[in-house]
């Protein structure tokens, strides 16, 4: 009978620590677990992500390719770069999957340029924003953003060639040109991004435009 009890208590011990083990990729709801250290995914980018920088590199668009990374938590950088230049100067870039990069340079150059020559009669010096990737659940929800996937980008504002500064916050219910124009890119990030979220969301969204390539698309609000 010793010999039994003590089997089961070597085995209710080993099952409590392989639980342990597991805690720290465990998600309880409303935080992200951290790691102490990133740890390095394998460092061959995939055909796909290969792929999206032939894209970008055919775009003239200067970038970085980054080390994949698992943080722990779920969240993650793979298949990112670092965006230098698009064209138009552009701030808080941080982590960014070579898709959503590559969406991103193609909408600041193609849709946001054209949109603020020919509404506002200047042309974009910086387009402004709250960042990429950060680990975090959506807020009020125990689900990971796409930020945690560094799949997610907030833009909050533009400055102009003539001195104006046009914030999403402001301008979203400002004069009619400011309106026309955020009104236009926006359709236009429609085209492009798999998720786009403005003020008319909700309320956490008051101040930016929020764009991510995650879910199946076709989402625009």
């Amino acid at each position: 009978m010793g010999n039994l009890r003590g089997a089961a208590t070597a085995g209710l011990l080993a099952g409590m620590m392989a639980l342990a083990g597991c805690g720290g990729d465990l998600v309880p709801r409303g935080k992200v677990a951290r790691a102490s250290k990133p740890v390095r995914a394998p460092s061959q980018p995939a055909l796909e992500t290969r792929q999206c920088f032939a894209r970008l590199q055919s775009q003239s668009v200067a970038f970085t390719p980054l080390p994949d990374r698992n943080f722990g938590g779920g969240c993650s950088a793979i298949g990112s770069v670092k965006l230098l230049d698009i064209g138009v100067p552009a701030t808080g870039l941080g982590a960014m999957t070579c898709n959503l990069a590559a969406n991103f340079a193609a909408w600041a150059r193609y849709g946001v340029q054209p949109a603020a020559r020919l509404i506002l009669g200047a042309e974009i010096e910086k387009i402004e924003t709250f960042g990429t990737y950060n680990c975090r659940p959506i807020a009020g929800s125990g689900k990971l953003s796409e930020h945690a996937h560094s799949n997610a980008i907030d833009v909050s504002a533009f400055v102009l060639s003539d001195g104006r500064r046009i914030t999403v916050q402001q301008g979203w219910h400002g004069d009619q040109q400011t309106r026309q124009f955020l009104s236009l890119i926006h359709a236009s990030a429609c085209k492009r991004f798999n998720t786009v979220l403005s003020p008319d969301y909700n309320a956490a969204h008051h101040d930016h435009f929020h764009f991510d390539m995650g879910g199946r698309g076709g989402f625009c609000r």
